[in-house]
């Protein structure tokens, strides 16, 4: 019974497990995908920007598509002056990407489904779109907390609810990605459990099963978008004052 139990425990596939302790540093099986997510990007990059040939190879293409896709979204959220900040979002882009696809891969580890780590993430957008924002704006970027055009006796009220959501961001941010991932990986694994169990009879579990992981490649590639295209509309507030 806890040799079944453990491997149709849906939440056994987000345990962390511990590979070496250097001080209070450890590296674990979420290190690990996290630097070869990393690996794969480099190399599917590296192999697109090798040949130039002026027809492109599968990997060229392959990187244009993507270089292409991340910059319409930075100019069309964040206007040109964002794209100075382009390999800024292409590397959340990707790697956020990469950590979902990989995760649907057998006996992987899902790094986004973890909230340490999108939250870590988010971290790093807030507090990196909030020192640019004061640093092109000086003590004027607390105007964004201020709407245009709004009452003076409900002012305070309104500057209140935009502090808390100004705050809030890096939650939101953070939790909608760890959300989705952990809530698409738990059911794939439910499933499966139900396909093992039931043999012959899992006919209906398998094809959901085989529906529900082409609609998680799906929302990996929408949950890497969603996580990107919000870092540029944040981007977007620090850059163009309103």
């Amino acid at each position: 019974m806890a040799a079944e139990g453990k491997v149709f425990d849906p939440m056994h596939q987000f345990e962390i497990v511990r590979y070496v302790d250097i001080g209070v540093f450890s590296f674990t099986n979420s290190s690990l995908w996290m630097v070869l997510g990393v690996a794969v990007v480099t190399l599917v990059m590296a192999l697109g920007a090798s040949g130039r040939a002026l027809v492109p190879t599968r990997w060229q293409s392959v990187a244009e598509v993507a270089y292409e896709f991340v910059a319409g979204m930075i100019k069309s959220t964040a206007g040109t002056e964002g794209l100075k900040y382009f390999p800024w979002i292409f590397t959340l882009f990707t790697f956020v990407l990469a950590g979902n696809l990989m995760g649907l891969l057998p006996s992987s580890f899902t790094t986004t489904s973890h909230i340490a780590v999108t939250l870590t993430l988010a971290m790093a957008v807030f507090i990196s779109v909030t020192v640019l924002g004061f640093v092109k704006h000086g003590v004027g970027y607390l105007r964004l907390f201020v709407p245009h055009g709004v009452p003076m006796f409900i002012l305070p009220i309104l500057v209140i609810i935009e502090m808390i959501s100004y705050l809030s961001r890096p939650v939101t941010l953070s939790v909608r990605l760890f959300a989705n991932m952990l809530a698409g990986h738990t059911m794939l694994k439910v499933l499966g459990g139900f396909v093992v169990i039931m043999g012959f009879g899992g006919v209906l579990p398998l094809s959901l099963l085989v529906g529900i992981t082409a609609l998680e490649f799906l929302i990996a590639f929408l949950q890497a978008y969603v996580f990107a295209v919000l870092s540029c509309i944040y981007l977007n507030d620090a850059l163009h004052m309103h």
